[in-house]
């Protein structure tokens, strides 16, 4: 099945939702004192909700301690949600035990965003990208190195480097690598952690086509995380903007870099280079610094910062609501 899929493609579960992410929480424990007693929380990620297509790409954007990773991280149940439910090809993962978990971790994968950390430098690469078949598969050594074969074939490396180690290949082969071991397996999702940010600027452009070759090829789901607006803008279909460990905005790609509603949407658009020094662009200065997931503030995390913020904004959150054409955005501003 797996040999077929590399080389034939295939569309899993075309028509459903490869995962379905509904008000999901993940709260971190402050313990303190001799008996390490929990006395507050992190709120890293606070009720969060979306679903993913087949082939779809879904990038998770915002500041550094939104939540984003954690958010990837309990989809892939790596860590387990406080509350909220995670559903994988319309099966609820979400309470699943470890041996329960095992045919369903086949269906996942993750690209790291340190390729070196993430691959292990006393094995050599055909043998990285071959422990997960070995792991999940009774098919015999010959098989399996076939596969390999193939795989890195498939991923623009030639098959003579299933001999090399991971110090012996640059930044980009070895992220390469990663998207390789992240296929052994015939994932229909892959939650894909800041995958070029360790990367050169030329060498990012080479995998994002090539995650979206493959993507095409495959009908692979990424759930893709990036603080990279201009990354997120070249290979996301719909984008999410989270703040403080909520989803402020959601919208497809183009709709939200025309025209966003959000008042933090604005601001990261605003704040994001563009490559012509003559162009003009609305500028939004954000006064303060992001407040702490373990005190945020009342009523809508964001009104500390934002410049149009009224009395309601201070007491009472807003809800993502519809703003026509499956966008949604949580603010009390109206459009």
């Amino acid at each position: 099945m797996t040999a077929r899929r590399i080389s034939e493609g295939g569309d899993p579960g075309a028509g459903r939702f490869v995962l379905e992410v509904q008000n999901l929480k993940k709260y971190f424990p402050v313990r303190r004192g001799l008996l390490q007693r929990t006395r507050a929380e992190i709120r890293a990620v606070d009720g969060v909700s979306f679903a993913l297509k087949p082939g779809e790409t879904l990038c998770l954007v915002g500041e550094s301690g939104s939540g984003k990773s954690t958010v990837g991280r309990l989809a892939l149940r790596l860590i387990e949600p406080t509350d909220g439910s995670v559903r994988l090809d319309g099966h609820d993962i979400t309470r699943l035990g470890r041996e329960e978990m095992r045919p369903w971790r086949k269906r996942m994968q993750i690209v790291f965003q340190d390729p070196y950390a993430s691959l292990n430098p006393r094995l050599t690469a055909g043998r990285i990208v071959a422990e997960p078949l070995e792991n999940y598969s009774d098919a015999p050594g010959s098989e399996n190195d076939a596969l390999v074969a193939r795989l890195f074939e498939k991923v623009g490396l030639r098959a003579d480097a299933m001999r090399r180690y991971p110090f012996e290949f640059s930044g980009g082969q070895r992220q390469r690598l990663g998207l390789a071991r992240a296929l052994a397996l015939n994932p229909s999702l892959i939650v894909a952690d800041e995958p070029v940010s360790a990367l050169d600027v030329s060498v990012q452009a080479q995998v994002l086509n090539l995650m979206m070759d493959l993507q095409e090829e495959l009908k692979l789901a990424y759930l893709f995380i990036s603080h990279d607006l201009g990354v997120v803008e070249h290979i996301g279909h719909r984008v999410a903007v989270m703040y403080l460990g909520r989803i402020v905005e959601i919208a497809e790609k183009e709709e939200l870099f025309a025209r966003p509603l959000h008042p933090y949407t604005r601001a990261l658009l605003a704040a994001a280079p563009i490559p012509n020094p003559r162009a003009k662009k609305e500028r939004i200065v954000l006064e303060g610094d992001v407040p702490s997931p373990m005190a945020p503030p009342p009523g809508c995390h964001f009104h500390t910062r934002c410049p149009f913020a009224f009395q309601r904004c201070k007491t009472e959150a807003p809800v993502l609501r519809e703003a026509g054409g499956g966008r949604r955005f949580s603010c009390h501003l109206d459009v």
